[in-house]
């Protein structure tokens, strides 16, 4: 009766690919199972079975190297994979191992393999009866090539697919086989995670075998041991749950990958995906095309969200700006000489605002506030701010919190902590509250304030006669006055909304939709203001790159032919139409806000924000990514609007039952209620 061990192994893990050659103590992780199997006494044969997939070259390679024996098979029918290596190499009982156990204990499998042929079972197990007795990581399974060959023959498509290769069909044909299920020795044993799927799960193992080093051969009772003398250590992975990767997708994967590499997970809050829907939003995107978006399953959703956080006016991937795009990337996108492009589209913003007279490049709006603040304090003189709305994440701006740690609380987010910005920062920037005149004179008289920025309109309409007191105030006190209009520039006129009600700043700012999704900011300002700056030091070499400038003019190009800045609006408009409609319908009582092309609406109840995450919840059954704010684009349209209305008269019928006390909306919700977005002051 030849006893083959089969260890799984392949590169293409989505949560930590590549991690079989993941090094351990210097040796690949799959290396290193190798070596401790060799110890075996009961098997004949150590075999690898991998796919034959392209991304397993470095593997095969490797156990080239070592002489080790493998077996190539399909990538996705795991359980043909199987059952061919097992017919190669003749065996009669297998064991199967995986390659994310790297603590294997060969003294279990020896002992497992004498009971298997002690008792002829058709199937023995430490994981048949679960919960395992055993740690996560100490899986192992023996059963006989009969069994093996049933479920060959009558493993349904899902069953094929499964890592678990047997397991999968056993479970669903518990009557026609013979098992035996093994306990641990030591018992009642604290859960310990020591299989390696994540990437803490790999520092985890990497310190269990540093402690051990250079011995590679501990067993199973020695890492207890240790466990129960280093609790700590052995906790870090523990908040991740067993077989978890089974019921989840690639982009929920992956985003467990990044929260352990990348700091905050991923590089703007606004996407992340627990302001929407923990552990279901798709998270990431394969492709795009006007307001569609295919996730990494492809599954295809219609954008009622944030397209591309409001970058995307002309819709995404639009054809015109990628082919403009990709024609200058063939000439070079940037080198030791300037781009004329970025003279071009200079004279073109200031065409469209006469009253400035230069220009400053950047590519993101963080940027250009930073860019911004700096020339106005030269031509002020002065170092105090007083701002309005958002700005960014720099020093200037959280230092607000630095006195206050409330100072932010309607402008950004509640609680926002200014660590890391240094404490002498402390009295130089100065929130005020839009509609609020008074306020801000206040802070002009008291505080010294050297510039005012501020957002000209966010979640109202632009107040005129707060505006035109404030452009008084800042001539008569002599102080520069910038307009933040990085989000509502391009969407309510071609330029900004200053334009609309003829107030002029001394410096703005633009961003977002200025290159429909390439990164490009402008900062524009009087000659007065900008000249001012000339002894500063204001420079970036990826300022110079060819792609933004080139975005840039042909996306004002198509807004100016399209009118773009009209057809947003009046969609936007719509969309408010249909928000009424329903929650007056289902006697919702909702909060709108917002310019049309941004429109947002609350829910005003105290579980507001779980009608939120049950409509975003709701929405992406029906393949819209949606949640209580829209960014439209001109390539949404009336159709696109009338589903949208369909499907939300559903979900807000449901949100009102839960209102009069008929359902629960925490019964209905499958998944935890999302974090607080911004709250943005206007």
């Amino acid at each position: 009766m030849k006893t083959v061990i089969i260890v799984q192994a392949r590169m293409g893990s989505t949560r930590l690919p590549g991690k079989v050659m993941k090094k351990i103590v210097g040796i690949p992780l799959i290396g290193v199972i190798l070596k401790r199997l060799k110890k075996t006494k009961q098997a004949d044969k150590i075999i690898v079975a991998t796919s034959n997939n392209k991304n397993n070259k470095i593997l095969l390679e490797y156990l080239k190297k070592i002489k080790a024996s493998y077996f190539c098979g399909s990538e996705n029918d795991v359980l043909d994979r199987f059952y061919k290596a097992a017919n190669k190499y003749k065996a009669k009982i297998i064991v199967r191992v995986t390659a994310d156990c790297p603590l294997v204990d060969v003294k279990i499998i020896d002992d497992f393999v004498k009971k298997f042929k002690k008792n002829k079972p058709d199937y023995l197990s430490n994981t048949w009866h679960l919960p395992s007795t055993y740690p996560d990581g100490f899986d192992l399974e023996v059963f006989s090539y009969d069994l093996l060959k049933n479920a060959q023959k009558k493993a349904n498509k899902f069953q094929r697919r499964n890592g678990g290769v047997v397991v999968s069909y056993l479970r669903n044909n518990t009557n026609s086989f013979n098992s035996v299920n093994i306990s641990s020795p030591i018992k009642q044993l604290p859960r310990y995670r020591l299989t390696v799927d994540e990437e803490v799960d790999l520092r985890l193992v990497r310190k269990i075998y540093e402690n051990f080093n250079p011995n590679i051969y501990f067993g199973f009772r020695e890492v207890i041991k240790f466990a129960k003398k280093n609790k700590k250590l052995f906790q870090i992975n523990l908040n991740i749950k067993e077989n978890e990767g089974s019921n989840l997708d690639k982009g929920q994967k992956l985003w467990k990958r990044a929260n352990a590499i990348i700091l905050g997970g991923n590089s703007l809050l606004s996407k992340n995906p627990n302001l929407f829907l923990p552990n279901k939003w798709p998270t990431y995107y394969s492709k795009s095309k006007g307001c569609k978006i295919w996730d990494l399953n492809n599954k295809l959703y219609t954008d009622m969200s944030l397209m591309g956080v409001g970058t995307n006016i002309l819709g995404y991937c639009n054809s015109e700006v990628d082919k403009a795009v990709k024609k200058v990337i063939e000439k070079g996108n940037l080198t030791t000489l300037n781009c004329p492009e970025e003279v071009y589209l200079a004279e073109k913003l200031l065409s469209m605002h006469p009253w400035a007279g230069k220009v400053k490049f950047a590519r993101t709006g963080g940027e250009a506030n930073a860019i911004a603040i700096r020339i106005a304090r030269s031509a002020s003189g002065r170092e105090n701010i007083a701002f309005c709305g958002y700005h960014g994440w720099h020093d200037w701006y959280l230092a607000a919190n630095l006195k206050d740690e409330n100072s932010l609380d309607k402008h950004l987010m509640p609680g926002l902590n200014p660590l890391g910005v240094p404490s002498n920062l402390r009295n130089i920037s100065f929130g005020f509250q839009y509609n609020d005149i008074s306020q801000l004179k206040k802070l002009v008289n008291q505080k010294n304030i050297g510039v005012i920025i501020m957002e000209v309109s966010r979640s109202t309409k632009p107040n005129i006669k707060f505006l035109k007191q404030i452009r008084n105030l800042a001539t008569k006190k002599n102080i520069v006055l910038i307009f933040d209009e990085c989000s509502s520039g391009f969407r309510q006129s071609f330029g900004g909304i200053h334009k609309l009600i003829n107030i002029n700043p001394d410096m703005a700012m633009f961003g977002k939709a200025l290159g429909n999704g390439y990164a490009i900011t402008a900062v524009l300002g009087k000659d007065s203001i900008m000249d001012s700056a000339e002894k500063s030091f204001i420079s970036s070499t990826f300022w110079s790159e060819r792609v933004g400038p080139v975005a840039a003019l042909k996306t004002l190009e198509i807004m100016e032919r399209e009118k773009s800045w009209k057809r947003i609006t009046d969609l936007g408009e719509k969309v408010f139409l249909i928000w009424k409609k329903l929650s007056k319908k289902h006697n919702l009582n909702i909060e709108i806000s917002g310019l049309p092309s941004l429109a947002k609406f609350s829910f005003k109840s105290k579980n507001s924000q779980a009608y939120k995450t049950y409509l975003t919840q709701e929405m992406l059954k029906r393949n819209f990514l949606a949640s209580n704010g829209v960014y439209l684009s001109i390539a949404h349209d009336e159709k696109i609007l009338s589903r949208y209305s369909s499907h939300l008269d559903e979900i807000f019928y449901k949100i009102s039952e839960c209102e009069k006390g008929n359902l629960n909306i925490f019964d209905i919700l499958k998944y935890p209620v999302s974090f607080s977005p911004f709250g943005r002051l206007n």
